[in-house]
């Protein structure tokens, strides 16, 4: 199949070819409670245009696609389900430079994981005010003095 897409595309007239999507996996954290919600989700998902494949992990509330999908429309196909959803907001620890920041951990993640944020420590203050005293422009300017 992707090798005939390819190739038709080098015959069809150059106005009417269209850019394929790139492959991507779309992770999106859903609500399940039973099998017949993890059933109903994985149907929903697996007759989109594009898809591949779909893994359903009703213990982590974790869907996985993987295919020619865009990820704001497989969560608009989740959510047509009436479950609630979200792109999956965990990360792995061991990727995260600040895994104890505020905001990072959650009690809901599973096992080696923790929220994707991109806080930094905070910075004091009084480095800026340090650097401030001094001028390279003017070496006599010395505010200390």
């Amino acid at each position: 199949m992707g090798a005939l897409n390819y190739l038709s595309n080098f015959c069809t007239p150059t106005r009417t070819r269209t850019k394929r999507k790139t492959m991507q996996k779309v992770e999106i954290k859903v609500k399940m409670d039973c099998d017949g919600c993890e059933r109903k989700v994985k149907k929903a998902v697996s007759t989109m245009k594009g898809v591949e494949s779909v893994e359903v992990n009703r213990k982590q509330s974790r869907v996985i696609v993987n295919g020619y999908v865009e990820a704001n429309r497989v969560l608009k196909r989740v959510k047509s389900t009436g479950k609630r959803a979200e792109i999956w907001p965990y990360i792995p620890q061991h990727l995260v430079h600040y895994p104890h920041a505020s905001g990072a951990y959650d009690k809901r993640a599973p096992p080696g994981h923790v929220k994707n944020t991109f806080a930094f420590p905070a910075s004091d203050a009084s480095d800026n005010n340090i650097v401030s005293f001094f001028s390279d422009d003017n070496v006599n300017a010395c505010s200390i003095m």
